[in-house]
């Protein structure tokens, strides 16, 4: 195909190996448009969670550690390899999870995991009528999930946390707001557009949907406004407190580590 001959490509997941960054290269010049769709795309996902990690723990674990694997040998992946005259070859690994437009240039970010079928439809609907916004716009509502939150109306002005909660510890109040609760929820750190659907089931927020423009990042941003409000003074007694968030990563960068300003200066190859 003649490059720049599809109108629009949709790329769906982070970039860790080098047939992904193949792949993701071909398609920009295949394209008019590149959408980072979902939030693995558009912020690293839940796999960039790996970049807690070096490359060579990870393999050393999948292939050697962990309780499943069966591998006297300790053979570890290569990415060649010949026998009898035959050569075999496998995608490099990655030292870090990257996101798309860490990669290539991308002109618009669907965000969500998954993107809800209503941005998605008005995405679709603004290339076929060639009714785009900026370059670089995310496809969603840029204010706070807290904006359409039906609890919004239960958040007190002012928070006092004396202990966090994690979802499957307590019976949370269904009218109540989560952090009233003392239970996290990204929300006031996450771009809205998901219809608050986690919320409605009774869960809280995590983060999927990214930040909304004016946070430049999205942990960091729900990190101070909890410790803002940590009901301890002392040094022993915040740590008491912020000790009740058991994974603190995985809790305000679920979505978003690969595009934190916590993200580690390594060799990409």
């Amino acid at each position: 195909m003649p490059d720049a001959s599809i109108l629009a490509t949709m790329i769906n997941g982070a970039i860790r190996t080098s047939e992904q960054e193949e792949i993701a290269r071909l398609l920009r010049r295949k394209s008019q448009y590149i959408i980072a769709y979902g939030s693995c795309a558009h912020l690293g996902g839940v796999p960039a969670l790996a970049n807690e990690f070096p490359r060579e723990q990870i393999l050393e674990y999948v292939y050697r550690q962990a309780p499943t694997v069966v591998n006297p040998e300790g053979t570890m992946p290569q990415t060649q390899w010949r026998d009898d005259g035959r050569e075999v070859t496998l995608p490099a690994f990655r030292n870090v999870v990257r996101t798309l437009d860490q990669v290539i240039d991308v002109d618009y970010y669907l965000p969500g995991c998954a993107p809800s079928p209503k941005l998605l439809a008005a995405a679709v609907q603004a290339l076929l009528k060639g009714e785009l916004p900026p370059k670089g716009s995310v496809l969603a509502p840029d204010v706070a999930l807290c904006d359409e939150c039906p609890r919004k109306e239960s958040k007190p002005t002012e928070l006092s946390f004396r202990e966090f909660k994690r979802p499957h510890e307590v019976i949370a109040d269904p009218a109540l707001c989560f952090l009233a609760q003392g239970i996290v929820c990204m929300g006031p750190a996450t771009r809205s557009g998901c219809g608050a659907a986690c919320i409605t089931g009774n869960m809280p927020c995590t983060g999927c949907y990214g930040p909304p423009s004016r946070v430049r990042d999205q942990g960091a941003k729900i990190l101070s406004s909890l410790c803002a409000n940590v009901a301890a003074e002392d040094e022993a007694g915040i740590e008491k407190i912020l000790g009740t968030i058991p994974d603190p990563v995985g809790t305000f960068y679920r979505y978003s580590l690969a595009r934190s300003l916590l993200r580690r200066r390594v060799d990409l190859k």
